[in-house]
């Protein structure tokens, strides 16, 4: 599986999280092992004038991956216990990213991904994977869709009602026919 171009991330944010739907996310291990997970659920984080997303605050160390160049990974924790998988995109220095949500395991994943925590938890991504370059064949990439994901529903994104009137923005993206979606 090649990975995706920069270009792909490159792009306006909610384009690119409604083209990573279907998308695989491809995690090769040091022993060896590989999973892959196909994306069925994601959120984008549209910059610091996004009230719900973390560069909101503006350029910190926790958030200097997403002020970076498009393709990247962006690993944070949150509630000092669940690490969350996001994409950075658009050119850099708009710090702007696509939260993975859910994803369907394709091979080598037994345990639950749907939500972010769990989706990080099966794929093993932690901090260590933060700034990684998606767009090349290393610990952790990105590649094209392998099937036509059908219908894609739209609505608010999950857990942001500190954000205001941007809590209610329709910019979760989901397959609607899968049952890996975070609940």
């Amino acid at each position: 599986m090649k990975p995706l171009p920069r270009a792909f991330f490159a792009a306006k944010t909610i384009a690119v999280a409604k083209a990573l739907l279907g998308c695989r996310i491809v995690r090769r291990h040091g022993d060896g092992r590989v999973q892959v997970a196909r994306i069925v659920e994601t959120e984008a984080y549209l910059g610091e004038h996004d009230l719900a997303a973390h560069s909101a605050k503006g350029r910190t160390a926790r958030t200097e991956t997403m002020f970076g160049p498009p393709g990247h990974a962006y690993v944070y924790m949150i509630y000092g216990m669940h690490f969350c998988l996001n994409f950075v995109t658009e050119p850099g220095g708009h710090a702007s990213a696509v939260l993975i949500r859910g994803a369907e395991p394709v091979s080598g994943i037994s345990d639950r991904t749907d939500g972010p925590g769990r989706l990080a938890r099966a794929l093993a991504i932690d901090r260590t994977l933060n700034a990684v370059d998606l767009t090349k064949r290393g610990a952790l990439y990105v590649a094209a869709s392998d099937a036509d994901v059908g219908k894609i529903l739209r609505g608010p994104r999950i857990g942001v009602d500190y954000a205001g009137a941007w809590a209610k923005k329709p910019l979760r993206f989901w397959v609607a026919a899968s049952s890996h979606v975070s609940r």
